[in-house]
């Protein structure tokens, strides 16, 4: 089975998601993981608008990057520029993607408007997901 790490700065809400859209759409074909090169903890914001599409991230828990599975994975995704600057050398032969999101966790204004910029990011995340099927 193909590996995927999905990797972020925090790993709270971006690389979460991602890896909540990837369970439930490939987990017969991938194994998928996320983590951050810090740990944030996972934000309540991500699991409330992931719910919101019946994708249950609760369990999830925020991890630094684990070397040995980055040094397995055919895949790595980047979802911002801090960890795509911070992670450790791509090793060769690796499938390296980069989507350069809007960090959620950063918005401001009223829950609506903050919880607006959370399912805006969502969707982006689940679009980029969808596309790794030809991966």
């Amino acid at each position: 089975m193909k590996k995927i790490y999905f990797l972020c700065t925090g790993n709270s809400c971006r690389s979460q998601m991602a890896e909540g859209f990837a369970e439930k759409y490939f987990a017969d074909r991938y194994e998928s993981r996320s983590a951050g090169v810090e740990q944030h903890g996972l934000n309540p914001r991500a699991v409330r608008v992931m719910a919101e599409v019946g994708v249950d991230i609760s369990h999830h828990r925020s991890d630094l990057i684990d070397e040995d599975y980055f040094n397995q994975c055919e895949l790595i995704v980047t979802l911002c520029g801090d960890a795509r600057d911070k992670c450790p050398m791509i090793p060769q032969g690796t499938k390296h993607l980069h989507w350069d999101l809007l960090d959620p966790a950063r918005a401001v204004g009223t829950e609506e408007e903050i919880l607006t910029v959370f399912r805006q990011v969502r969707d982006e995340i689940k679009e980029y997901v969808l596309k790794l099927d030809k991966f």
